[in-house]
């Protein structure tokens, strides 16, 4: 049995229910959604506008409190730990890619990368030997000391890429990681964020209303 087969879903849903209570209005976005993700596959989750993708996105990498159910990652229930313990799991074994690259424009591409291991206090010289071979991974080794500015739109998405991979997380939660981008610029991000995961094994949940992209990804989940 290989290793991925012997180990707990990298992410594991049931029975999730999430409503959203608004200016007197209750608006239930998510009813009783059953979702296992299993270690290295790439997944999309897609639906209309307003089916809740991004939703489930967001509790699933425990962002969100869900109103039912359960949710585990890499084997432990969110539901049974603190937030302290909450925000630990989700540095280790959860990478985070939106739209929006949400980068910090005061930052260099390396050390917007190195963030996430500066957060769990990695060594200065490792973070910054790990953001490197990140970056390169994406091809932007000779980029590391430019800001978010001098960044074209395509590269400032493959530097949050890397930044979601610098971890070496069990997965990837990307919502709508290139509907900010062309077509063309688009397809190529998508393409190296799918060829980075299989590469280190890492699962990717993916939010699109693009059903090329989706249609290339090992599994679709409809909303």
């Amino acid at each position: 049995m290989s290793d991925a087969a012997q180990r707990p879903p990298a992410i594991l849903a049931k029975g999730v229910h999430k409503a959203y209570r608004e200016e007197g209005m209750f608006v239930q976005v998510l009813t009783g959604v059953d979702l296992e993700v299993r270690a290295g596959e790439i997944l999309a989750i897609v639906g209309a506008s307003g089916a809740g993708k991004s939703t489930l996105l967001h509790c699933l990498g425990g962002l969100d409190e869900i109103d039912q159910g359960s949710i585990s990652i890499a084997g432990r229930d969110l539901a049974q730990i603190d937030d302290v313990a909450r925000g630990e799991l989700r540095n280790r074994a959860l990478g985070f890619v939106y739209q929006f690259h949400h980068l910090l424009p005061e930052f260099t591409a390396l050390d917007n990368v190195a963030m996430p291991l500066a957060i769990r206090r990695d060594p200065l010289e490792a973070r910054k030997a790990r953001a490197a071979e990140a970056l390169t991974a994406v091809g932007l080794g000779k980029r590391l000391a430019h800001y978010p500015s001098e960044l074209s739109g395509g590269e400032r998405q493959r530097t949050a890429i890397a930044r979601a991979l610098v971890t070496q997380p069990q997965c990837i939660l990307a919502d709508e990681p290139t509907g900010n981008l062309d077509r063309e610029t688009a397809h190529g991000v998508f393409e190296q964020l799918i060829e980075l995961a299989r590469k280190f094994g890492t699962a990717i949940v993916i939010a699109t209303h693009d059903g090329e992209l989706a249609a290339r990804c090992d599994r679709i989940f409809r909303l």
